[in-house]
């Protein structure tokens, strides 16, 4: 699962993505500088793992993953192939989640495409670009679906009927993901087209130190913008950000983020809320050998849960055996779980919960 990092050219979005993965992607104070898109394979930062570590000192431990690309900077007419505007379009599409970085912050240092900062103009710019895309491809698939209408097919007049509500609300300057649709032709008709704008998103307002806790003025503006959308709102110093990667001893993160009034650093929170935003949750395996985190989408059936490990292990599933965390961290080991008679045995219409341990039998 892939959450791709967009936005305006010069945004913060490489500095962004040098502090979630430490792989120093080309950061420089003018457009395009990324073109390329960069990827990295970002932990899942997650308490649980090292408190379930403690308890079991395994040989090693294994976070769960995210992938993270930072895509080119959009520009004004990308959808029309300004600014290899084709080129990044393409890669957004790829991926499963969108995380768009605004400008929200005044630094005359710092160059804005635009000239002046205005994050509700900038987010408006990458809004009318993707959704001028998705327009396009709807068109496109309106001619060919017209056509089987015609003849009377039932699939096709019903698919018609949706994409034409999808024209009408990209041109009325709707993301598809606002426009209102039956769930089920949702995933029959829609899901399949892979739109830019279906995709789910997550505002990060890049500010300075200052806004780094409470926000600002800008950030205000933004969260009022989206409420309809349904979409969260992240803030975050990428500046800062960026510094505190630098540091590699624990303490001194500690001390600096106390300093700047943080708990915790926001690429932490960040990485946390792109993992949900690809629907997915995190079950353990607990052993001498290693304490693991596996990624599951939400509503994973305990065969699917089973089939990440090994294909073989959801093909010749017997059963589950579950521990609750709550119940493991409590008691200190599974054989105190069991001896409380806390571990459930769940069997194929078993669905996943965050946080389950799980052992699997099964027979290829």
């Amino acid at each position: 699962m892939k959450a791709g990092i967009v936005g305006l050219p010069n945004v913060g979005k490489s500095t962004l993505f040098n502090s979630l993965s430490n792989a120093k992607a080309q950061s420089a104070n003018f457009p395009f500088c990324t073109i390329e898109p960069n990827v990295g394979v970002i932990n899942v930062p997650d308490p649980r793992l090292q408190k379930l570590a403690d308890l079991v000192n395994p040989q090693r431990v294994l976070p769960a993953t995210v992938e993270i690309v930072d895509i080119a900077g959009l520009v004004k007419g990308a959808s029309k192939g300004e600014g290899l505007g084709n080129q990044f379009l393409g890669n957004i599409r790829e991926t499963d989640a969108i995380l768009h970085v605004l400008r929200c912050f005044d630094n005359d240092n710092i160059v804005h495409v635009d000239g002046n900062i205005n994050p509700i103009r900038d987010k408006e710019t990458i809004d009318i670009e993707l959704q001028l895309k998705d327009l396009e491809s709807v068109e496109k698939r309106l001619e060919k679906t017209k056509r089987a209408a015609k003849t009377g097919n039932k699939e096709a007049i019903k698919e018609f009927a949706v994409l034409e509500k999808l024209q009408k609300g990209l041109e009325a300057g709707k993301s598809v993901r606002a426009i209102e649709i039956v769930d089920e032709e949702r995933e029959e008709f829609v899901k399949p087209m892979q739109l830019i704008t279906d995709k789910p998103v997550l505002y990060v307002c890049n500010v300075d130190e200052e806004a780094a806790v409470n926000g600002n003025a800008y950030v205000e503006e933004i969260k009022k913008l989206v409420a309809d959308e349904g979409a969260e709102v992240l803030v975050l110093a990428v500046g800062i950000e960026a510094d505190i990667a630098e540091l590699e001893d624990y303490e001194e993160r500690k001390l600096f983020l106390e300093d700047i009034g943080l708990d915790e650093a926001g690429v932490a929170k960040l990485i946390r809320s792109a993992y949900n935003l690809l629907n997915q949750q995190t079950y353990f395996t607990a052993g001498e050998k290693e304490v693991r985190a596996w990624t599951v989408p939400v509503g994973a059936t305990a065969p699917q849960a089973a089939g990440v490990i090994h294909s073989d292990f959801e093909k010749g599933f017997i059963r589950a055996e579950v521990i609750k965390y709550e119940d493991f961290t409590k008691l200190g080991s599974e054989a105190k779980v069991k001896e409380a008679g806390l571990l459930k045995v769940e069997g194929k219409e078993y669905i996943v919960q965050n946080g389950d341990i799980m052992n699997f039998r099964f027979n290829v």
